[in-house]
């Protein structure tokens, strides 16, 4: 293909923040330039063009977009600075007028960061008006292993603590057909496990097209098994309530789907768990967690867990960590609650100070250390299959590193394959 690349414009860097979408996201967009002939830099690189998705999830994710977007301006002064994503959403004006940002682009438009970008054109809309999912095609990464697949974009469940439902809109689901169209170029592609992500997946296929109702979660895991036979299929993260006896059921007859399952937590207390606006209980959790591992022999569970939500007393953090001590998950990622203007969490009264907040974080950290320890003990002795993702050194000597499927890595000699490759191991 003949390049349509400025000569005085052909690098251009990228940085990602947040979650899988993004990830995602990035990589569609790293591909929208490599088709058109520009050259991909790394960051730190001296570039002409710097493009940040950005992350809006937490005060601390605004502040690295805010930093990355400076640091890349800094790099090169004459460059093209782009903010994307979900910080530009939720604070347009702000980053409008930041002296350092010279493009502003929405979630929705994404799909069109090339030819605005290219054009030096801003393009930043209200997202959610529309009930259409924005399709991008994605791209394969370098490592040309394992690959993210957005299914699903937006979420209806309005948690108090939380702007993504404003800043990523209300629940859109890609085409069932198109979504098995992408798997199989990405297979063709050579990758090797396809992880299917939105922001609240468990909700793909709920909006409702053309007056019906599309196909759930399940049919789409199905169909992707079928698309990619030699393949991994693993998840992203999940609702607890959608693990029911009958969609666990199915999911364990899915023979190449990954046992690894997100569950979102946030909190081990009822209370917290109302003011949270979380729709289920402890109790609730603990018979997702039961059903999991009544399906699949080791399943690795992991959680996601909030730390001095207002109002949470001492009594409250006791009884999630007395809960989660109990359940022991495999891996736990423990965040301090950061206010969000504008959300119903940022008027509750009880503000828990940094520093309660702060060892609290602490205790949870210490025991996810040590569950986690205790749980890859499982495989001392047992056979494994880890998919070699990146040829590695230590000590002067070649290692090949990967997962297996409950998400566990381990270093593997070299000389036992190469990147790409299923390598049985008994470690």
């Amino acid at each position: 293909m003949k390049s349509q690349a400025d000569e005085k414009l052909n690098k251009v860097a990228f940085h990602n923040l947040g979650c899988k979408v993004n990830a995602y996201e990035t990589n569609a967009m790293i591909r929208q330039f490599e088709e058109n002939g520009y050259r991909i830099v790394d960051f730190d690189e001296k570039a002409d063009i710097y493009i940040v998705n950005t992350c809006t999830v937490t005060g601390i994710a605004d502040k690295k977009s805010r930093q990355m977007l400076h640091r890349a301006k800094k790099r090169n002064p004459d460059a093209i600075v782009a903010a994307v994503g979900c910080y530009v959403q939720a604070d347009p004006e702000r980053v409008k007028k930041d002296p350092d940002v010279d493009i502003v682009i929405g979630n929705d438009l994404k799909s069109k960061a090339f030819e605005l970008i290219t054009a030096k054109k801003s393009d930043y809309i209200n997202i959610g008006k529309s009930d259409c999912f924005e399709s991008m095609t994605p791209g394969v990464p370098q490592s040309r292993v394992r690959a993210f697949l957005k299914v699903q974009d937006g979420c209806n469940q309005f948690c108090s603590y939380c702007l993504i439902p404003y800043v990523r809109g209300r629940v859109r689901s890609i085409e069932e057909d198109e979504a098995a169209a992408q798997i199989s170029n990405l297979v063709s592609g050579g990758i090797k496990e396809i992880v299917l992500t939105g922001i609240h997946l468990s909700s793909y296929g709920t909006d409702v097209k053309n007056g019906q109702m599309g196909p759930g979660l399940l049919s789409l895991i199905k169909r992707a098994s079928e698309q990619a036979p030699g393949s991994r299929i693993r998840l992203g993260s999940l609702e607890p309530r959608i693990i029911t006896p009958g969609f666990v059921n199915e999911l364990s007859r899915v023979e190449n789907l990954c046992p690894h399952f997100h569950l979102s937590l946030q909190s081990g207390c009822d209370a917290t768990l109302k003011r949270m606006n979380r729709h289920y209980t402890a109790e609730q959790y603990r018979q997702a967690v039961d059903l999991l591992r009544d399906a699949f022999e080791h399943p690795a569970i992991t959680t996601d867990v909030i730390v001095g939500f207002p109002g949470e007393t001492d009594g409250e953090f006791e009884t999630t960590r007395r809960f989660l001590e109990d359940i022991r998950l495999y891996e736990m990622h423990i965040f301090k609650y950061s206010l969000r203007q504008g959300t119903a969490a940022s008027r509750l009264p009880g503000r828990v100070s940094p520093m309660d907040a702060q060892k609290r974080s602490e205790i949870l950290c210490s025991m996810s250390e040590k569950n986690k320890s205790e749980f890859e003990k499982y495989y001392r002795g047992r056979e494994t299959i880890v998919l070699a993702e990146e040829e590695i050194e230590k000590n002067g000597k070649k290692y090949l590193t990967g997962l297996n499927p409950e998400y566990v890595r381990f270093d593997v000699p070299a000389d036992l394959g190469k990147v790409g490759d299923f390598i049985k191991i008994c470690p």
